[in-house]
């Protein structure tokens, strides 16, 4: 296994994710689909899938999805699992470490869409793919009891927004959800936006505010979809919201806690002393990461269908 410096990686990160915003923002257009590969690579060498997985290739409905086939996997048991990357980058190939370890650690198999990306696809592209892609798992026979739906940063964010969509278009709920670092609100007006900036170590205010007015086009930043502090979150699932001490993005999740429990969803939150933007990427690396993993497991067990 490599070592890994947790400070050289969130500093490489910060790196590449800034790239991928400056081609986006049309500063480097001709080399956007570089930077995007460059920040597949960086994930891919750093984080590489474990022991006991497969992947394949799926048409989920006209979505491109990437199939995690772990060994041991209860039947009929599914994470769908959400990337991050600011709705600008990222893909399931440079996940396949972080969902590889959920994915092995649930005993399930894993969907990764590889749903659209702005600026070509801004919103709501992200949330009709991750809706498509889980109507289709559920077309397949797979029941919702036995399906947890996860993701982090855009991601987390985008994992409320799409049981928020889907429970809007009359599809049943999944047992449980888990938000890692979400990104709920588009307008980052939360307290620790700025006094936490700096010291979040991958992810800053300026950075979030250029990828927002990338991802947006012109839809508002509080549209409930968007920014699912601003949703009606009523019927949801039990949702766990993990996130780090030292995040930028901590005060909203905060908020984000507060609105599923006004609306009456069972509401989990853990905030990890110290900790970067979705620390979770290091799981094998940094004990803190172990633990979240290992909790976010835990919660997932605790509401899917026994086997």
């Amino acid at each position: 296994m490599v070592s890994i410096e947790v400070s050289d990686f969130y500093e490489e990160w910060a790196t590449r994710s800034g790239a991928v915003i400056d081609a986006a923002a049309g500063e480097a257009p001709d080399f956007l689909e570089d930077a995007r590969l460059a920040y597949r690579k960086f994930f891919q060498d750093t984080l590489p899938a474990p022991d006991g997985v497969a992947f394949d290739a799926v048409d989920a409905g006209g979505v491109a999805v990437e199939r995690v086939i772990t060994a041991g996997a209860v039947d009929g048991r599914y994470l769908v699992y959400l990337h991050g990357g600011a709705y600008i980058a990222g893909d399931p190939q440079g996940y396949r470490g972080l969902v590889g370890h959920l994915a092995r650690r649930l005993r399930a198999h894993a969907l990764v869409p590889d749903y659209r990306l702005a600026p070509e696809a801004p919103f709501p592209a992200a949330v009709e793919d991750a809706v498509t892609a889980y109507r289709w798992l559920l077309e397949q026979g797979v029941e919702p009891e036995d399906v947890v739906l996860a993701g982090d940063s855009a991601g987390g964010a985008l994992a409320v927004s799409t049981l928020v969509a889907a429970r809007d278009q009359g599809l049943p709920m999944p047992a449980a959800s888990i938000a890692i670092s979400p990104w709920a609100n588009l307008e980052h007006t939360g307290a620790t936006m700025f006094s936490l900036d700096g010291v979040d170590p991958s992810v800053g205010r300026e950075g979030l505010r250029r990828a927002a007015g990338i991802v947006l086009g012109r839809a508002p930043a509080n549209g409930p979809l968007a920014s699912p502090v601003f949703a009606d979150t009523r019927g949801l699932p039990p949702v766990l919201i993990q996130i780090g001490g030292h995040e930028v993005m901590l005060s909203d999740a905060l908020r984000l806690a507060a609105k599923l429990a006004e609306d009456s969803v069972p509401t989990r939150l853990d905030v990890a002393p110290e900790m970067g933007h979705v620390w979770h990427l290091l799981v094998s690396h940094l004990p803190a990461a172990d633990k979240a993993v290992a909790d976010a497991v835990a919660f997932a067990l605790e509401h899917l269908r026994a086997e």
